[in-house]
């Protein structure tokens, strides 16, 4: 499966913004010079971007914040385009319902590249069912647990209190007891808890 492998600070410098790529528990989410572009010339001052440019620049923070590649992403457009209502809107809904992105928002994972690993290390049960595809698209109902013989493992060792602390959205629940959640709804535009993009950007530079 093809995925960046590159320094994670040099794409946070590059977007200007925190993109959850590191954990933070790490205490390593926040320095100073985040708002420089990479390299020994970071500082220099840049021109003003060009409305393509603007556009682009949307696009890659959105995909690099949920850590999706491009084909990926554009095949998620080309859905949100499909259906009804608010394309925008349709195509966080799809990002936000992928399996490694929901490991990581109920508390499983420090990172959703970690919860990537988790997901395809086959450490996850939905609905009772092995799922190691980290784009598994959940729905309404579903309950996402950890497999029986995981829970033996280091990592998992008394993940019970870290769950219990942790504040997952409500459009999901967490059974910190039986380490599990479910999904109650699809989330809406105001549920989802990401950076203030402008999706309107997104859209208008898939539509040139």
């Amino acid at each position: 499966m093809a995925r960046y492998t590159g320094p994670k600070r040099r794409l946070e410098r590059r977007e200007g913004m925190d993109l959850e790529l590191k954990s933070s528990r790490s205490g390593n989410r926040r320095r100073e010079g985040r708002d420089a572009p990479p390299g020994q010339h970071g500082q220099r001052r840049t021109r003003r971007p060009s409305e393509f440019g603007l556009q682009l620049r949307e696009k890659q923070k959105v995909r690099r914040y949920y850590g999706i590649l491009e084909k990926q992403f554009r095949r998620y457009y080309t859905e949100a385009t499909r259906r009804g209502g608010v394309t925008g809107d349709n195509l966080f809904q799809l990002l936000e319902t992928r399996l490694d992105n929901v490991v990581y928002r109920m508390g499983f994972a420090q990172t959703r590249a970690q919860a990537r690993q988790l997901v395809t290390h086959c450490h996850f049960d939905v609905n009772g069912k092995k799922v190691n595809i980290p784009s598994y698209a959940v729905r309404p109902g579903d309950v996402i647990s950890v497999r029986e013989r995981s829970r033996k493992r280091t990592y998992f060792d008394g993940f019970a209190d870290v769950l219990a602390a942790h504040n997952a959205p409500e459009w999901m629940s967490v059974d910190s007891t039986q380490l599990s959640g479910k999904i109650l709804n699809l989330p809406t535009r105001e549920q989802i808890e990401v950076p203030l993009f402008n999706d309107a950007l997104i859209v208008e530079h898939y539509s040139r």
